[in-house]
């Protein structure tokens, strides 16, 4: 059992590096997002693709440019997992098979990093690096370019245009995200992580017998999976791994990587809109829902109800002792809250509250603080909501930042609300009704449940990571949970985006005497008991019977 000092040591540095990262790196993200001028190798970019970097589309035209890159990109990562064999650096694993194929396509395009095999046995380095590492960029920016579109939308007055989506997809890579990634993959290699390209590396066991240990190229992998708030491992055991993540400063490392550009996209969402207070609300909301979850997946893990870990002092099965159980609660919740998905324990090992909060973290739709860009457009969305409840409490029309929210607002709203309950439910309410999913499941009874239930969570919001009692190789998994993870991907940017449209061509209309203030204490409990009464109101009754009942018994 670890000390929980560590976790405080941990948790008090973690907060430090944010603070000083937030106020200049949130401002130089919306000064990324704002300038005029092109560095001179985007400009190279827009003229291969035949752009204008200099032109504004509208919402239509933004959202055609993020479908038809998706799947120009899906596509392209499929036929390079079937085509492995004929590339190089693919040490004789062959073809990978249609179904698994599809289904990585679509998680690492949709930034959910959900991997259903062993990546050291199926993938070589090079469908690794030039497909998968690709798109934990590209996919990452997606998100960050959808959500400084909405942020447009609100600061925006009378105006169809809502940005460019093939600049903001280049800047958001060229400015943000290649720069950091490479300072932190140094960064990484310097505290004890891997980078080589060899297959593997033999050595001689205490049994005297020859084993080959897996390695690639992983610290520059492991950086932008966490950054980008990625998560697929190019190693099986993922950031428990030693190659991914050394110890314990490693393990800083990476949580703040995963954490600096969602909380600091906050500070660029209140420098956009001309009101900074607007953003420290999000982020008091964010952070106080973090620090919620944190506390009572600690007081879960160092308080097990089961013989074994009682005898044990605490919940150490499927944990890496360098970690221990504060270090381990600690990685899941910011992993969880985010939409990455990377792991530094076995999450189905974790008690029944422990685990339910990783899976509640999940369905509160990943807002605390949410992936790249993707936290910030999800909050923005249920903001929406919670204006307009305090508007039907007083019966007037809601405003929000100077825009007033009508039908065609509050219906995109909704839309992207419901998407993910939508996937995540109906795909378990199936998998559960099906005969097979029984052979799927290593656990039954509630346990069980909530095994299903993580998966489509998982998925539905992009998240990648799994408790792993379930078996997902069937046809039927792969292609209901590649479905989901479209659902919870797709249809939330199209709300959004048609959002931030209709939002641009209104004009900025004056805040009155009942006008909800939007900067402080109030509106800041309003949004977070909003996130949480969703949540509540969708999935209570799952919970109930999956992570709640397994806690209470």
């Amino acid at each position: 059992m670890s000390s929980p000092v560590a976790g405080l040591v941990q948790v008090g540095l973690l907060i430090l590096a944010i603070a000083v990262f937030y106020r200049p790196f949130g401002d130089y993200m919306a000064r990324v997002y704002t300038s005029d001028k092109h560095w001179r190798v985007e400009r190279a970019v827009y003229k291969v693709v035949r752009i204008d970097g200099d032109s504004s589309q509208r919402w239509t035209t933004y959202a055609a440019g993020v479908l038809g890159f998706s799947l120009v990109s899906i596509v392209l990562l499929y036929l390079m997992q079937r085509l492995q064999h004929l590339l190089p650096l693919s040490f004789g694993r062959g073809p990978v098979e249609p179904g698994t194929a599809f289904n990585t396509a679509v998680s690492f395009v949709t930034n959910t990093n959900w991997q259903s095999y062993v990546p050291e046995q199926v993938l070589g380095h090079t469908v690794q690096m030039a497909g998968l590492t690709v798109q934990n960029f590209v996919s990452a920016a997606v998100g960050m370019a959808v959500a400084i579109a909405l942020v447009r939308g609100f600061a925006g007055t009378g105006t169809d245009r809502i940005g460019n989506v093939w600049v903001d997809i280049t800047r958001g890579v060229t400015r943000i995200l290649l720069p950091i990634a490479a300072v932190a993959a140094v960064v990484l290699v310097a505290l004890g992580g891997a980078m080589t390209l060899a297959s593997g590396i033999e050595v001689t066991g205490l049994d005297g017998r020859t084993h080959t240990i897996a390695s690639a190229p992983i610290a520059s992998q492991e950086v932008i999976k966490e950054l980008g708030t990625n998560g697929g491992g190019v190693l099986n055991a993922n950031s428990a791994h030693p190659f991914s993540n050394p110890g314990g400063w490693s393990n800083l490392l990476e949580i703040f990587l995963i954490l600096v550009i969602p909380l600091c996209l906050t500070r660029t969402f209140g420098t956009m809109v001309g009101d900074r207070r607007q953003g420290r609300v999000l982020l008091s909301v964010m952070v106080t829902l973090m620090v919620v979850m944190t506390s009572v997946t600690w007081w879960a893990e160092t308080h097990p109800n089961g013989p074994a870990a009682l005898a044990a002092g605490g919940a150490m099965e499927g944990k890496e002792a360098r970690f221990g159980e504060y270090l381990s609660a600690l990685f899941a919740v910011v992993t969880t809250g985010t939409s990455t998905g990377a792991v530094n324990s076995m999450h189905d090992s974790f008690t029944g509250l422990g685990g339910g909060v990783a899976l509640l973290n999940m369905l509160l739709g990943e807002v605390a603080p949410g992936g790249v860009g993707a936290g910030l457009y999800g909050m923005l969305m249920l903001a929406v909501i919670a204006v307009f409840l305090a508007g039907l409490m007083v019966g007037r029309t809601p405003e929000y930042l100077g825009k007033k929210l009508g039908r065609k607002e509050i219906t995109a709203a909704a839309i992207s609300i419901l998407a993910m309950p939508t996937a995540v439910l109906l795909g378990a309410g199936t998998a559960l009704a099906l005969p097979g999913t029984v052979d799927a499941l290593n656990n039954s009874g509630a346990h069980g449940l909530s095994e299903v239930l993580y998966a489509y969570a998982s998925t539905g919001n992009n998240n990648g990571s799994a408790f792993a009692g379930l078996t997902v190789t069937s046809d039927f998994f792969q292609a209901t949970l590649g479905v989901a993870m479209l659902i919870g991907r797709f249809v939330p940017i199209l709300a959004v985006l048609a959002l931030a449209g209709a939002l641009a061509q209104q004009q900025r209309v004056p805040a009155t005497a009942g006008t909800l203030p939007t900067t402080g204490p109030l509106f800041a409990g309003l949004l977070g008991g909003t996130v949480v009464l969703v949540a509540a109101l969708t999935f209570l009754p799952a919970l109930a019977l999956g992570p709640i009942a397994e806690a209470l018994a």
